[in-house]
């Protein structure tokens, strides 16, 4: 018996469970199961009748996880797993360990990505697809399972966050009580500047952290770097940002990933600075300076800063007491960058 495609297989269980008459209670012994005692597999969930289980294996398959692991590599600190998705596609998913005991996730939104960013591995890989939503909250259920702490989760895996209007229908099971009931404050959604779902975040999930991969300062260069920079130029983009903070009083990231002899200048940082002091709330902009990570698939002349120009840069940002970050690398000896591992896999296959 087949019940209605609803978005999530959460809101299928209840259907599910309602079309066969189950107690109003099966659903939250299901939910218990999986995110209280960390059992994926129904025919283990024993606090339910054989039967039911039964019906749910036939009408759901052996597990409440629609991924599937088909590669992972693992360093001390890092380890990265790519999960097989529909279409017999594959999307990355990392976990990030610190010293301190807190586990940080790294998840997909998309196969690939059509955005076209030039010094992107994931962008040379071309959209295989968008991902559903539960293929999106299963990469951080297949760790959960796996005895994880979901401590903060980040949609900087491969994909452009907001060109997938499933994610919202994600982060809705993600902050869900009966479910991963992660807070808000826990997640951050990285974006390169798609407007109108900036704007969906700011009135559906105002305490979620958002993320602007900005790049470069200068608009002919982002749109060199970032074609998205055509259709959402950089200035309207820093607008919509500050209307957020305003709303939602809470600060902005900004990702700049170095890029050696390309956007690393002291001119560079200077006119970073300018646009930041130019909004309204300046030191509510967090500027984070990422190391390049040169990968397979990506243009030969893009490469890593080096660290005088790194530290050049820091220092001008730092002076204009806007907060800013040196981002601390995880994983270059597994290649932890977006989409080398999805790229070693597809060699393989060759």
């Amino acid at each position: 018996m087949k019940v209605v495609n609803h978005a999530t297989k959460y809101e299928r269980l209840k259907h599910f469970l309602n079309a066969l008459n189950e107690p109003t209670y099966r659903y939250k012994q299901i939910t218990e199961a999986i995110f209280k005692h960390r059992i994926g597999a129904f025919n283990k969930m024993t606090t339910l009748p054989k039967a039911l289980r039964e019906s749910l294996i036939n009408e759901f398959g052996p597990s409440i996880l629609t991924v599937e692991p088909v590669l992972e590599t693992t360093s001390q600190q890092v380890t990265k797993v790519l999960l097989k998705v529909a279409g017999n596609n594959q999307v990355e998913a990392v976990r990030m360990h610190y010293e301190a005991g807190w586990e940080s996730f790294c998840i997909s939104s998309q196969c690939g990505c059509g955005l076209g960013c030039t010094f992107c591995s994931t962008g040379a890989i071309g959209l295989k697809q968008n991902l559903s939503a539960d293929e999106i909250t299963d990469q951080l259920l297949y760790f959960y399972l796996k005895g994880h702490s979901l401590d903060s989760v980040s949609f900087m895996g491969m994909g452009e966050a907001l060109a997938n209007v499933r994610i919202f229908d994600a982060l809705n099971v993600l902050v869900d009580r009966q479910l991963f009931a992660l807070s808000p404050r826990r997640i951050t959604v990285s974006t390169v500047g798609i407007i109108p779902n900036i704007q969906r975040m700011t009135s559906s999930f105002p305490q979620m952290n958002l993320t602007f991969s900005l790049h470069s300062p200068f608009h002919d260069q982002r749109s060199e770097l970032m074609p998205i920079n055509n259709k959402y130029p950089l200035d309207q983009v820093m607008n919509v940002l500050d209307q957020h903070i305003h709303e939602t009083g809470r600060k902005v990231y900004i990702a700049y990933v170095m890029l050696r002899g390309v956007n690393d200048s002291e001119k560079h940082a200077e006119a970073l600075v300018k646009r930041i002091l130019n909004n309204r709330y300046p030191h509510l902009y967090h500027v984070n300076l990422i190391r390049y990570n040169p990968t397979v698939g990506t243009p030969e002349n893009y490469g890593q800063t080096i660290e005088e120009k790194l530290q050049t840069f820091y220092r001008v940002v730092k002076s204009a007491r806007i907060p800013i970050t040196i981002r601390s690398q995880f994983g270059r000896e597994i290649d932890a960058a977006c989409g080398q591992l999805y790229g070693q896999y597809q060699a393989k296959k060759r």
